[in-house]
């Protein structure tokens, strides 16, 4: 099974001309809402990926939770541990542009009162993949981590949004997920020697005795592990909306390890449904579903 402890948002959709600076104002097309939350986003991910999978989590009781739910619900997804709680459901503001490139920002509402002993309700058990991120308390994160170490379950940290003070918790987990932006700050702060990103790391498996992935956007993804070093090419599209594809990408990689799949092809099955999830506006909405996925690959 897979366990994703995290949050929980209703996107906020704007498409316009451009991206804004500071201090301006631009045109949009379109406005729509969508579930998202990357804890959400990521659930959802692992459950059309063929994954039996479980969210704990966190919203509020307005109308927004009934939206943000939506999709997890239908897809079958365990919401018994999703709690609700006084703030209001959270949400991200997000504007794409006519490129599919998008800016966010992402207000916790709901998500900032996960805290530790909500973990609990996760009752992980060994053989558990343990997926997280960093959009709720990040004590709350350090107790998942630990509670999975307990369990003899497997966990994995998507090191998104970055938070300096979470670069310690990356030397804990069996598997870290990063891009190539959020790794280069976290091998700063973890002082990672290196004149390049495979010498770092390289260095990080090699310190730590984990596995490391940094994923490129459209030219896919490294992995280093203690042992060896893994390259994974990308899908060539033309991107609609890149918002969802790493959650998409994380969640597909979770799902394969769950499934025993080795890690080279894990990672290409997670590369592939995250080009996929380019292809459509909105996060949750263009989460591909296995088939799809495989029709791919093949």
């Amino acid at each position: 099974m897979i366990v994703i402890i995290g949050s929980i948002n209703l996107d906020l959709i704007a498409t316009v001309h451009r991206l804004p600076k500071p201090g301006e104002t631009v045109p949009g097309d379109t406005f729509v809402t969508a579930p998202g939350g990357k804890g959400a986003n990521q659930a959802l991910a692992a459950q059309r990926a063929g994954a039996r999978t479980r969210i704990v989590g966190a919203v509020g009781n307005d109308p927004f939770a009934v939206e943000a739910l939506a999709l997890l619900k239908a897809a079958g997804i365990d919401l018994g541990a999703v709690h609700e709680a006084k703030s209001a459901t959270g949400t991200a503001h997000i504007l794409v542009d006519r490129e599919g490139e998008n800016t966010i920002a992402v207000v916790p509402g709901a998500n900032g009162e996960m805290l530790p002993g909500h973990v609990a309700q996760a009752a992980l058990a060994a053989g558990n993949h343990v997926l997280l991120q960093l959009e709720i308390p990040m004590e709350t994160v350090e107790a998942a981590i630990e509670a999975a170490r307990k369990a003899e379950a497997i966990s994995i940290l998507n090191t998104a949004p970055y938070r300096r003070e979470a670069a310690s918790l990356l030397t804990k987990v069996d598997y870290v997920v990063a891009n190539e932006t959020e790794f280069d700050l976290y091998a700063d702060a973890l002082g990672l020697k290196g004149r390049h990103r495979r010498a770092r790391m390289e260095a990080f498996a090699a310190k730590t005795g984990h596995t490391i992935i940094v994923t490129w956007g459209g030219e896919g993804a490294w992995a280093a592990t203690p042992d060896r070093f893994i390259t994974c090419g990308a899908m060539e599209i033309t991107p609609v909306d890149t918002v969802g594809a790493g959650d998409t990408f994380c969640g597909y990689l979770a799902a394969g390890l769950a499934e025993g799949l080795k890690l080279e092809s894990a990672l290409h099955q997670a590369t592939v449904a995250g080009a996929l999830a380019c292809l459509k506006p909105g996060a949750q909405p263009a989460i591909p579903y296995a088939k799809d996925v495989l029709a791919a690959i093949s």
